[in-house]
């Protein structure tokens, strides 16, 4: 599987470890293959702009899911979610991300560097990353709502 990973300055901000890079060694050791879509260093930079990237990443077909990391996760969440077939999901207990992957079928996983331990994310993205879409009626029902209002216009 190809995932994608995206942050702004909060990826690189410090004490070590270092989030982003942190996060990508892992997962390269499991076997996925990475695609980094920056920031690539602690200067301050725009969340947008890095949600913005890995969204049009798994939108074109690149990645077959992504990881966005801020200092809440909020922002960049909020960011991706204006993208018409994102599903972007703050998880901060595995139970949020078993929840999104069964109920929402989550694409792009958003996590928080100043609210999550390394270890925390860690287990958020392999239950995130395991976790099959239901394809219960009723979820796939909402799914497809969600996916009308992005067609809504003023």
């Amino acid at each position: 599987m190809k995932i994608g990973i995206g942050c702004d300055h909060a990826g690189y901000e410090g004490p070590p470890p270092l989030y982003k890079p942190s996060i990508i060694e892992y997962l390269q050791k499991k076997g996925y293959e990475v695609i980094d879509y920056g920031t690539f260093g602690p200067e301050s930079v725009d969340y947008p702009d890095y949600a913005k990237a890995l969204c049009e990443g798994l939108i074109k077909g690149e990645i077959e899911r992504g990881i966005l990391i801020c200092g809440t996760g909020i922002g960049v969440s909020m960011s991706a979610n204006r993208f018409p077939g994102i599903r972007a999901t703050v998880c901060t207990t595995p139970l949020m991300a078993q929840l999104a992957r069964t109920h929402n079928n989550s694409n792009v996983l958003c996590l928080g560097r100043r609210i999550l331990t390394i270890e925390q994310c860690y287990e958020i993205i392999d239950i995130w990353l395991n976790t099959p879409f239901s394809g219960e009626e009723r979820h796939q029902r909402r799914l497809e709502k969600l996916d009308k209002l992005g067609e809504f216009k003023c």
